[in-house]
């Protein structure tokens, strides 16, 4: 039976070794929760370190553990304390971490580390490959593993594979400092599916595949070799119910029922019943701005000095990564300014800040939800932030303001909170304003709309939704347009090829015979190439025809000796037996020297870009330029261009990476089909890799063999992945009959 096989850093259980013996206890948190909807049952396994390196595991222990984690439907990747080191201390969080977090000055770029990290990698990947079979769904989490797909797919081509970030994908102008950019990517591509929290992250991840690896992106789908892989944002829910019930259970509560906690804070609000409480919960972090946090708690002080001794602040500093030198200095930095802030403030009375730095219970933090007015949070950059979810959760009186980061992934889908720049001070300390005063009216306003946001796409929904793209993404990927031209296929294709008493054959050139180069005239053909048209074309009762958008001097210098059958400029000349090159369209050319200055413009503007003046027909190639400019340049151009030849029977076709200017009644259908009223032809095939080669799969009859190089749609009837396969097609109809 096909399962489900989750694969993050770490386990979702908690292994606790007491007497000799060992306990495994679920996780609470944010992934452990989510995932409850998927991990259930007998049909999926979750793949993980369990949190103990090797070295702090007694031998006599070990199957104890084994058979600990099996009862969680868990099994664990074994780590050294000198991997963990340099995987997730090294790696994971002194170079991804603040590099996607776009705090680059805290990057470190460490040879040592990267190969521990590759190395780490593939041992989780080894660990998948161990338990995986074909038609198991495989659902990598977060940046740790960003090169475990692709190690999985080297291995089993056919799986199917989702990877979820959890972090901030940064912009293509940060991430291109990573000496290891490429081999990220290409780890990530492994996937079939990989999602966002949001579309920003989404949108730098498209930028930088197409800048670093060039390869082909549609909207949201990239093409590479023989797959489709989707990219798409999924917001990241929280379990709503587990904090709205619970937050419903403590209004409920008894006096001896309530926590110490609690009872305190109650004690304050009664003793200052205008006072408010703003709160902010963070992981200990820089990522989190709680340094800035402070400054502008002081800030606001100052500019709104009535609100001394009428607001605390409350900090939660969960600690994180306490052995990184970064978060040693963060500590020391925030314990310094709330001393700082607290002892030139305070009076006898009042102390502006409560500062907590620990984890806390559940219940605790329903306390601190439940008691707060403001939740006020403010990280520098998140990935997601969940805690403003939560918060508004447990508002189950509506009430409560929520000031949240603009830089927050959360904040896309929280428009109702006070969304705040965490680096302007002055926004800040009015917003802190506006909150206070804010009407109880306009509180519910806002905070009913978050509300059922929230609860209608929960975690459980953000799980469930990303399954079930990924279940769709392998389906899409098996039923294709166009079918792939499999070996059976091509052997019934042969069949008739022998067979047939008179065949003729269409072979587009650039990106079917020839890939693509950064200069048009050096992507030459070469001897191997050479060698499998003579065969062809000598053939008896087989007539070959190169059919392509070059001029007819590149083609007369490159294969007139050979006396091939040509056909170039889309279909206005053609050379038959090694004749020279005569008209066959009438096609006028005064409209070129209007259209000329037009496209040097855009050159002038475009960097890398050039055109190719052919005889009938102009071409604008940005192929060099950056691939989104080039883009945004080409759609510029189009319009453009279709205004000005509006009147003139002129077409702009767009190939790959190249937009060419020509005569309307010009193209490849026609001039396949003057040929193919020649002769009696019982077989017929046709192979090219643009939309130039559209118009000859649609003119050509149905009964013709027609193949598109590339996995774009198509009119053509069956696809191959890429100029290598068209050489092997080549192969087949060179042998000897």
């Amino acid at each position: 039976m096909a399962k489900t096989i989750i694969i993050s850093n770490r386990l979702p259980v908690q292994l606790q070794i007491s007497n000799g013996d060992i306990t495994a206890v679920p996780s609470v948190g944010g992934l452990a929760t989510g995932m409850k909807s998927v991990h259930s049952g007998g049909d999926s396994l979750w793949i993980g370190w369990s949190g103990l390196t090797d070295e702090e595991i007694p031998e006599e222990l070990v199957s104890k553990i084994d058979s600990a984690l099996a009862e969680h439907g868990s099994s664990k990747v074994n780590l050294t304390e000198k991997e963990v080191d340099g995987f997730y201390y090294g790696f994971s969080n002194r170079t991804i971490w603040p590099l996607f977090h776009y705090f680059l000055e805290y990057s470190e770029f460490e040879l040592e580390s990267w190969e521990i990290y590759k190395a780490v990698n593939q041992k989780f990947a080894d660990a998948i490959l161990e338990k995986a079979n074909n038609d198991d769904t495989i659902w990598v989490h977060d940046y740790q593993l960003m090169l475990v797909p692709q190690m999985v797919r080297a291995e089993r081509p056919d799986i199917s594979i989702g990877f979820f970030l959890h972090i901030p994908f940064p912009s293509y102008e940060i991430f291109r400092t990573l000496p290891w950019r490429k081999e990220v990517l290409s780890g990530l591509l492994g996937s079939d599916l990989i999602g966002f929290h949001t579309y920003d992250y989404e949108r730098h991840f498209l930028s930088s595949v197409r800048r670093l690896l060039g390869l082909e992106v549609s909207f949201n789908d990239i093409y590479l070799d023989d797959r489709i892989i989707k990219v798409d944002s999924f917001p990241m829910g929280i379990d709503y119910k587990k904090f709205s019930n619970a937050a419903k259970e403590h209004s409920q509560r008894s006096e001896d029922e309530k926590s110490e906690l609690q009872k305190r804070l109650d004690t304050h609000k009664k003793s200052a019943p205008d006072a408010k409480f703003f709160l902010s919960i963070d992981r200990l972090d820089y990522t989190k701005g709680i340094a800035k946090r402070l400054k502008a708690f002081e800030y606001f002080l100052n500019k709104y000095p009535q609100y001394k001794e009428k607001v605390r602040l409350i900090i939660l500093a969960v600690p994180s990564r306490s052995n990184v030198p970064q978060y040693q200095l963060l500590k020391r930095e925030i314990d310094e300014l709330v001393g700082r802030i607290n002892g030139e403030l305070s009076t006898v009375s009042w102390t502006p800040i409560w500062y907590f730095y620990r984890s806390m219970p559940f219940d605790n933090l329903i306390d601190l939800y439940t008691s707060s007015d403001i939740a006020w949070l403010t990280p520098i950059r998140d990935g997601m932030n969940l805690v403003a979810k939560e918060y508004i959760a447990t508002r189950t009186d509506q009430t409560g303001v929520l000031i949240l980061s603009e830089m927050a992934g959360s904040a896309n889908e929280m428009n109702e909170s006070l969304l705040i720049n965490p680096n302007n001070f002055e926004q800040i300390a009015d917003s802190l304003n506006e909150a206070l005063n804010m009407p109880k009216e306009e509180q519910i306003s806002r905070n009913a709309l978050l509300q059922k946001r929230l609860e209608r796409y929960n975690v459980e929904k953000w799980a469930n939704d990303f399954m079930n793209s990924l279940i769709n993404q392998k389906h899409n990927n098996q039923t294709y347009v166009s079918s792939r031209l499999s070996v059976d296929v091509m052997n019934v294709i042969m069949k008739e090829y022998k067979n047939a008493k008179r065949r003729l054959v269409f072979l587009d050139y650039d990106g079917t015979l020839a890939g693509f180069h950064n200069d048009p005239q050096k992507a030459s053909p070469d001897e191997a190439l050479y060698e499998l048209l003579d065969q062809i074309s000598s053939q008896e009762n087989t007539d070959m025809y190169l059919i392509s958008g070059r001029d007819k001097e590149t083609f007369t210098k490159w294969f007139l000796p050979k006396k091939y059958n040509m056909i170039v400029e889309h279909g206005v000349w053609i050379s038959q037996d090694g004749e020279e090159f005569r008209m066959l369209e009438t096609v006028k050319k005064d409209w070129m020297e209007k259209i000329l200055p037009v496209l040097e413009s855009f050159v002038d503007r475009t960097p890398g870009s050039f055109i190719e003046e052919k005889n009938y027909s102009l071409a604008w190639h940005y192929r060099n330029t950056d691939p989104d400019f080039g883009q945004k340049r080409s759609v510029e151009l189009n319009t453009v261009l279709t205004s000005l030849i509006a009147n003139d029977d002129l077409s702009v076709l767009n190939g790959n990476k190249v937009m060419e200017i020509k005569s309307s009644n010009v193209n490849k259908g026609r001039a396949s089909m003057r040929v193919y009223t020649e002769h009696e032809y019982d077989f017929v095939f046709a192979i090219g890799d643009d939309w130039t080669d559209e118009f000859m799969f649609q003119e050509l009859p149905d009964d013709a063999v027609t193949v598109k190089v590339g996995r774009q749609k198509t009119q053509a009837k069956y696809f191959v992945d890429n100029t290598k396969n068209v050489r092997s097609i080549l192969k087949r109809f060179a042998e000897k009959h």
